[in-house]
């Protein structure tokens, strides 16, 4: 089965929505059926959230608009189609893949709250060691450098985010455990008293960063 389910950025915060057109498609309707009950049932589907949508251009060069539905509203307007076997098997999928894409987002978030903490941790071992505020900045892009071989603004432009947004939110679980892990490394060596030089070169002779690309680290090794 294709993707049913999607996300519009790789913010951890993004809500997972269905389109009108994945549910013509995969449950043997037209569009214009499915949309039609969209609009007759909108109301109802608006007590779960403000139904969205987009306006695509079609090959013909018209402009047309397709709506985006979030979980409880996809739900709910699938329980207006007919029970085919097709529609079955639709309805069964769609479901699987909310629940799988919620997880995964659940688990992003599980190893960002862990990263906060950790994040903390780290501040703090800056401060009560003395260090100028501008390491914190320094230690920030030397742990992301390290982690995943770029840094926060490479990063915002890879994901589509915002020049304020926080980076943390727009990283995969392999990449939260990854700074995670070169972070909590960091404080250590903070705490034993090394300096901030001599940090940068135990990493850089200590952690090899495995990636095929910009967007997905594949491993991180740790060694001193």
């Amino acid at each position: 089965m294709q993707e049913l389910v999607f996300i519009k950025s790789e913010d951890l915060n993004s809500e997972p929505f269905t389109t009108d057109e994945v549910i013509a498609e995969f449950s043997g309707n037209s569009r214009d059926s499915v949309t039609r009950l969209i609009r007759t049932h909108q109301d109802r589907l608006e007590i779960f959230g403000r139904v969205g949508f987009e306006i695509r251009a079609m090959p013909s060069g018209q402009k047309a608009k397709f709506y985006h539905l979030n979980q409880q509203q996809a739900t709910l307007l699938i329980t207006f189609l007919d029970n085919t076997a097709k529609v079955v098997e639709f309805k069964t999928e769609l479901v699987k893949q909310f629940y799988e894409m919620e997880a995964e987002l659940m688990t992003r978030r599980l190893e960002r709250a862990k990263g906060k903490a950790i994040r903390v941790s780290l501040t703090d071992a800056i401060k009560e060691v003395g260090f100028s505020g501008h390491f914190y900045k320094h230690f920030t892009d030397l742990v992301y450098k390290k982690a995943l071989g770029f840094n926060t603004k490479q990063l915002r432009d890879a994901r589509g985010a915002k020049p304020k947004a926080t980076p943390l939110d727009f990283l995969t679980t392999k990449e939260q455990a990854a700074v995670n892990q070169i972070e909590s490394l960091v404080t250590g060596l903070i705490q034993l008293g090394y300096s901030y030089d001599d940090i940068k070169l135990i990493l850089n002779v200590g952690v090899v960063v495995y990636q095929t690309t910009l967007k997905t680290p594949e491993k991180v090794e740790q060694g001193v």
